[in-house]
């Protein structure tokens, strides 16, 4: 039986999560601007990501990845830095799937002992461990060094003379040489060749992707002919079954999650075969869709077999069309409208490593304005909620670090330092850190110190607040559970609020409580209150500017 609990999913790079190096250069080598290490993730670190209310923690650059950076002394065969984004290289170009990053190992040669022993540590501290999985692309050059016996690479055995094959791991570009636009291949015995070309990650089926297409990545063949869009899932596919050996490779190593890279370019069929079968094995292992299409959200959870799929189109682009550019916060109820009934199926999140970061120049630059964005995002459902290292410290993300440049992103290309983590690890943060840090732990951990808001019903406000609050700027709603309400009003605005909120006997009945006298606390402040439930119940509470008030209300006793 699932556990009441709200996941609550913390993630990080190990690559700059534990790098101190206070004089990271841009396009700097790895000896350089230094790495983090799986080693460096000691228990301490772990406990205190757990303090803040995390259940999970999202490694984010695990398997191995292309990097300009040679290993071949540890017979690791090298990449082509043509081919690869940034020094570092991107996560998201796999160049073996049975293999971690060995930038992250202190000694390399025992890279998946040192892994392995993470997930361990990880699991000591009573938090568990998600890993990409990456379905959809692979590395120009991929190849394993390290695969289990019997298991056949990637495009070993293809037959490149056809565009489509369904027996083929890749799309080729029969009889044109892969040639980007704006992108340096090299020239002489360094440049990078590939004939016939092979189509690209984001869906380019062309000799000549761009530079701002995934062109260090080559797309994977699920059986899906592009031209015509006819399916050929009759036999099984050669990328499905390789593709779920991959992924009870590691599910097999304690692996308790995975989040799986824009899922939406990989065919609904193959996850609902894939996901069944892991979870023969393993299940109690969670699957994570980055998605960005609203019209197959319900496809993935129902028939895909998702457990959680990414809210970023709705939830997360209207908390920062509030927040940047002065939409409404009455437009929040178009949000749980889109996803009702699959509400708790949704992850939220107001960082992660696609997005900016909130206090940098091009979101809100001021991590403290968006609380009553994390207040919504994190309450708001039954549903995940996740946060990205560094976030809980009003992160800036105000380098430019080298191929990333400054975007207001910490960068997944480079290696690098992140400076508000390095001086929490230090033990030396601001006031202003350690602040915000402590709001963060306080609202995360309400997410599971409280059923209503960990699974509990949910039931919007507005309509019956109208002439009450501010639509602009205020967004109240109710979560209930077992016989108790909680009411948040998130107060958006640059002024503190003294509103009156109504509650209607149709929310009463949804939430299964009689009229009478109720205790209320407000979980922020522990201000304390005694409330009179009635068919038309009115409350007056205060939100600061930029914040929001949590009101648990409990009657004094409960309909039976």
């Amino acid at each position: 039986m699932k556990e009441n609990k709200k996941t609550i999913i913390y993630q990080l790079m190990p690559r700059w999560f534990t790098n101190c190096n206070e004089h990271c250069i841009p396009n700097g080598t790895i000896s350089q601007n230094g790495v983090g290490k799986f080693n460096d993730i000691d228990g301490k670190k772990l406990r205190s990501i757990k303090s803040l209310g995390a259940t999970h923690v999202w490694y984010t650059g695990i398997i191995e990845q292309a990097t300009a950076t040679d290993y071949s002394r540890y017979g690791i065969t090298p990449c082509n830095p043509h081919v690869v984004k940034g020094i570092a290289g991107s996560p998201y170009a796999i160049r073996d799937y049975y293999d971690v990053s060995p930038d992250l190992a202190q000694d390399i040669g025992n890279r998946m002992a040192e892994f392995e022993a993470l997930v361990e540590r990880t699991h000591r501290a009573g938090l568990k461990v998600i890993i990409d999985f990456v379905p959809n692309h692979v590395a120009r050059q991929y190849h394993s060094d390290v695969k289990p016996d019997g298991v056949q690479d990637l495009g070993e055995g293809d037959n490149d003379g056809m565009f489509f094959d369904p027996n083929n791991n890749f799309y080729y570009i029969t009889g044109q040489e892969f040639a980007p636009r704006d992108v340096d291949l090299g020239s002489g015995a360094d440049a990078y060749r590939e004939f016939p070309a092979r189509a690209t990650g984001n869906d380019c089926y062309t000799a000549t992707p761009g530079r701002d297409d995934w062109y260090e990545t080559v797309k994977l063949n699920y059986g899906i002919d592009p031209w015509n869009g006819s399916t050929h899932f009759n036999p099984i596919p050669s990328t499905w079954t390789r593709m779920l050996e991959i992924l009870k490779f590691w599910a097999g190593k304690g692996v308790d999650g995975f989040r799986c890279d824009m899922a939406h370019m990989v065919p609904v069929a193959f996850w609902h075969w894939a996901i069944s079968q892991v979870k023969a094995v393993h299940p109690a292992v969670i699957f994570i869709a980055e998605i960005y299409d609203t019209a197959l959200y319900r496809s993935y959870i129902h028939d895909g077999g998702f457990d959680y799929l990414y809210d970023k189109v709705t939830l997360y682009d209207t908390l920062r069309g509030i927040l940047c550019q002065g939409w409404p916060a009455s437009g929040l109820t178009r949000c749980w409208q889109t996803v009702e009934g699959i509400g708790p199926n949704m992850l939220n999140f107001l960082e992660n490593h696609d997005e900016q970061r909130i206090a940098s120049r091009q979101f809100v630059g001021d991590a403290f304005k968006a609380l009553p964005a994390l207040v919504v995002s994190a309450t708001m459902t039954a549903g995940p909620f996740m946060l990205y290292a560094g976030q809980e410290l009003g992160e800036r993300a105000a380098d430019a670090e080298g191929f990333s440049g400054h975007d207001g992103r910490t960068t997944i290309f480079d290696y690098w330092s992140v400076p508000t983590l390095r001086r929490w690890h230090q033990g030396r943060p601001t006031s202003a850190e350690r602040r915000l840090r402590a709001l963060y732990r306080k609202i995360l951990r309400l997410c599971n110190s409280q059923e209503c808001l960990s699974c509990g019903g949910f039931f919007d406000l507005m309509y019956v607040n109208q002439d009450t609050l501010d639509a602009r700027y205020q967004y109240a709603y109710l979560r209930y559970h077992g016989g108790e309400m909680v009411l948040i009003v998130a107060n958006f605005g640059d002024r503190a609020i003294d509103a009156t909120v109504r509650i209607p006997q149709h929310a009463l009945d949804c939430a299964g409580i009689a009229h009478g006298n109720c205790r209320a606390t407000e979980l922020l402040t522990l201000q304390a209150a005694h409330v009179t439930l009635t068919a038309d119940t009115r409350m007056t509470l205060h939100a600061d500017a930029h914040s929001a008030a949590i009101w648990s209300l409990k009657p004094y006793q409960h309909r039976q």
